[in-house]
């Protein structure tokens, strides 16, 4: 799944740049923001379970995509919030979403078929917003670049650490 890690290298990439300016944003709040980037991808369920299958049990109409949307990757991250101790909330709920988001934000580029991309931001509005069609998640270039990206504001980081400690 190469789209996969390319959300993790971009949540990495956004959180340690964000470290550079926040001091607070350590190694355990960047892997943080990472876990948050994997939220929407929950909808892999449907591989084991599919939604059809779901449907026929509950009876009711059903469909995993719903736990790709914004609505649903808020709802996630406020069930992340609740695991932590009262004195990290604020910062865990500040990284997940922006893990949850910049994956959003990243499949939002996809090309699909039809040019509209998913709703986005439902339950806000059901709008499919027009897609730029970059790249399709199964291709592989993506994650070469945001590793390239990656490794730079790694490296960029370690230059940093060492030059304060010296």
């Amino acid at each position: 799944m190469p789209d996969l890690l390319a959300h993790a290298l971009i949540a990495y990439t956004i959180a340690t740049v964000a470290s550079w300016r926040y001091e607070w944003i350590t190694r355990p709040y960047v892997t943080v923001a990472m876990a948050g980037a994997f939220i929407p991808d929950m909808t892999k369920v449907m591989l084991l379970i599919p939604s059809a299958r779901v449907e026929q049990l509950l009876g009711i109409p059903f469909d995993w995509i719903g736990l790709h949307t914004a609505g649903a990757a808020l709802c996630s991250v406020f069930i992340g919030v609740l695991l932590v101790s009262e004195s990290e909330r604020r910062r865990v709920f500040v990284l997940l979403s922006a893990g949850a988001a910049s994956h959003l934000i990243a499949d939002a580029f996809l090309l699909k078929p039809t040019g509209l991309s998913y709703p986005l931001l439902w339950p806000f509005t059901r709008i499919h917003p027009p897609t730029p069609g970059l790249y399709l998640s199964t291709d592989i270039e993506p994650s070469i670049v945001f590793g390239a990206i990656a490794l730079i504001v790694y490296i960029i980081t370690q230059l940093q650490t060492d030059r304060a400690s010296s």
